[in-house]
């Protein structure tokens, strides 16, 4: 069994084993991480050897904490990246690597479509019958997309919204509220089979999905780090938020993660703040008073145009994993389009939770 795990900021980890009578055997941990003394990685294969296979990523990194030597220093490398691997290998992950990646980038379209649109290649994914795909959004309005389990009285202002003609639209992940305008934001899907973040925790997943953003920011000349829960930040402030849902397979089997990331290359604070209703409590929990200064727009940190940024960070994906440009197809697009009008579009489902 083979498990491969790129730890956050950090180097790529390799975890080679068999399983015999429910127990590790013949651990071999490799990548290229920092690690010193020599004798630590003999520790550390000791430790994971004889290990039930059960054991979760962080009973593993006990492990290994237990038996590394005095004075061990490890760099691009943590007791819990390797266990990550570890149960990465045990499940039969696949890799970045693993596929035919597809890009799609089109037109501005409607927020409701692009709610459906995620739904809909999402659900294609998961049945096996369009390849892990990459689609980067163009906005046709301005809007609010508030998440699948937000009040929508708590977290819009009706007033403000219908002033500057906003759309309000409720996605089908969680998280908080989005606002966005043409122009002033980048928003980018992943659609990706459920075996890519197999032996991952929840937290785990967002850090792995958003990494290749944070090294296209850093080709930029912007130090980001993924912020648990959901967050990329820089020393500047937040600069994206990500949501996930995951989608189950046909008859119950295996599925597809939607992890999509809004970015805000500029932003009219005044108005978002005459449209978001942002409480009291979430701004103490981000460490600020004012919601004009919890997002840090990528313009002014690049000094680049939107469509540079947005260039650049398809090509930092495509020198990583290799990205062909696609399109949504006839079906998808037909069947994403209904959904926009029935749930997407309905009353219904954005006040689903009043």
């Amino acid at each position: 069994m083979h498990g491969e795990y790129k730890v956050p900021g950090g180097k790529l980890v390799v975890a080679d084993l068999e399983v015999e009578d429910g127990a590790l055997r013949h651990v071999r941990v490799a990548g290229d991480f920092f690690l010193e003394p020599d004798e630590a990685l003999d520790a550390v294969n000791g430790a994971l050897e004889g290990a039930p296979a059960d054991t979760d990523a962080a009973g593993l990194a006990a492990r290994i904490d237990a038996a590394l030597p005095a004075g061990t220093v490890m760099y691009g490398l943590t007791s819990e990246g390797v266990g990550v691997a570890v149960r990465r290998a045990l499940a039969r992950a696949t890799d970045w690597t693993d596929y035919d990646w597809q890009l799609i980038h089109e037109g501005p379209q409607a927020p409701a479509l692009h709610m459906a649109l995620d739904e809909v290649l999402t659900a294609e994914v998961a049945a096996g019958r369009r390849p892990p795909t990459l689609r980067v959004w163009e906005w046709g309005a301005p809007a609010v997309i508030i998440g699948s389990f937000q009040s929508l009285r708590n977290e819009v202002d009706p007033r403000g919204a219908a002033r500057h003609g906003i759309e309000v639209v409720r996605r089908i992940s969680g998280g908080g509220a989005m606002f966005v305008e043409p122009g002033n934001t980048i928003t980018y899907s992943l659609s990706v089979p459920e075996s890519l973040v197999q032996g991952l925790s929840f937290q785990d997943s967002y850090a792995y999905l958003d990494d290749w953003v944070l090294g296209a920011l850093a080709e930029m000349g912007i130090r980001a780090w993924y912020q648990p829960l959901n967050d990329i930040a820089t020393d500047q402030g937040k600069i994206a938020g990500a949501a996930q849902k995951r989608i189950v397979g046909p008859d119950g089997g295996p599925g597809a993660v939607l992890h999509h990331v809004t970015m805000s290359y500029d932003i009219d604070a005044d108005k978002m703040v005459e449209v978001l209703r942002i409480g009291r409590e979430k701004l103490s929990d981000k460490g600020t008073r004012s919601a004009k200064k919890r997002v840090d727009p990528l313009r002014r940190q690049t000094g680049l145009p939107r469509e540079s940024v947005i260039d650049r960070m398809i090509e930092s994906f495509r020198a990583r994993y290799g990205l062909v440009r696609g399109e949504v197809t006839a079906d998808e697009l037909a069947r994403a389009r209904a959904l926009a009008e029935t749930k997407f579009g309905a009353p219904e489902w954005t006040a689903r939770v009043p």
